[in-house]
This record gives C-alpha cells, structure tokens and sequence, in this order.
C-alpha cells in the first residue's frame, strides 16, 4: 500500500476516534450548570445590548453635528 492511501485511510479513522473520545466525556448539564449558564449568557446580552444603546445614544447627535442635520 502507498502511504497516500494509507493517509486517505488513517484521517478519517483518527477523526471519528476524536469525535468518540468527545461524546463519551460530554455529560449533559446540571441544572445548577445549566441555570448559571443561563444567568452568564443573559448578562452578557443585558452588557452587550447597554454597550449597543450608549453607542447609538452617542453617536446619533455626533452624526447630526458632522452631517449638519438635515
């Protein structure tokens, strides 16, 4: 056998070995986990969409003063 071959053969063999690897360690979520998950995701969209507001409040009267205010 030509070791291209053997190449084509072993990357997908040590793939799905990965990808077994990986599902067997996964464990689904505590619902202590999963309710602070929850709570980290909601903050950071609460700081993310606040950051958003600020940046829009300020730069819609900067945007009237450069442009002139139509």
């Amino acid at each position: 056998m030509s070791e291209k071959f053997k190449e084509f053969i072993e990357v997908p063999q040590q793939f799905i070995h990965d990808g077994n690897q990986f599902i067997t360690r996964c464990t689904k979520p505590s619902q202590k986990e999963f309710t602070q998950i929850s709570k980290a995701v909601a903050t950071g969209f609460v700081v993310m969409g606040f950051i958003g507001y600020l940046v829009k409040l300020i730069h819609i009267p900067i945007n009237n003063i450069l442009v002139g205010g139509a």
